[in-house]
């Protein structure tokens, strides 16, 4: 009986430290950079495309069966967040000091448009419209190579100017950083 046990416990804990090893899904990941001396900083759930390729912007892809399709949630699982210790112009569009939460309207693929909510702490799919400090449409591209890991990047140009970017499967928005 007491060998038993003991079997038991040793296959119950490799089971445990086995499962342990697997990786998530859609891994956090933070980009941090300092434009004019102030940090900016995004966290986010980075997933994969796991095979999916064509398959997540379409209308029937992936991301059409979160609740508030078009609107995406800009990464994976809690919201992804930002946090900027400095007034800024993100394009078009003035960001006071603070902590936000970032969507992306993609709707039309050609221009997917950033959406800065001033609402935080929550999942990734609550998506409250009345809590946007304001929209701004991102330059899109094509990537040179398909993305696997949803990416972000904040990028010093230098002079208080910089550019935000993600970019995952076969696509690529950006966006013009000012700090004030």
């Amino acid at each position: 009986m007491k060998r038993l046990l003991v079997c038991t416990g040793l296959l119950v804990a490799a089971t445990a430290l086995f499962a342990q090893q697997n990786p998530p899904l859609s891994p956090p990941a933070t980009e941090s950079a300092s434009i004019g001396g102030k940090a900016i900083t995004i966290t986010y759930g980075s997933p994969r495309v796991r095979g999916r390729a064509s398959h997540i912007f379409t209308a029937d892809g992936l991301i059409s069966h979160e609740p508030h399709y078009p609107v995406w949630r800009a990464g994976a699982n809690s919201a992804t967040k930002l946090h900027i210790e400095a007034n800024l112009d993100l394009g078009s569009l003035a960001v006071p000091e603070g902590d936000y939460t970032l969507y992306v309207d993609i709707s039309d693929p050609a221009g997917w448009v950033l959406i800065v909510n001033k609402q935080t702490g929550q999942w990734g799919t609550v998506y409250d419209k009345a809590q946007d400090l304001g929209r701004v449409k991102l330059t899109m591209e094509k990537p040179p190579a398909p993305v696997e890991e949803l990416k972000y990047t904040v990028k010093d140009l230098g002079s208080g100017k910089g550019t935000l970017s993600l970019v995952w499967e076969n696509l690529c928005g950006s966006v013009s950083i000012a700090v004030r």
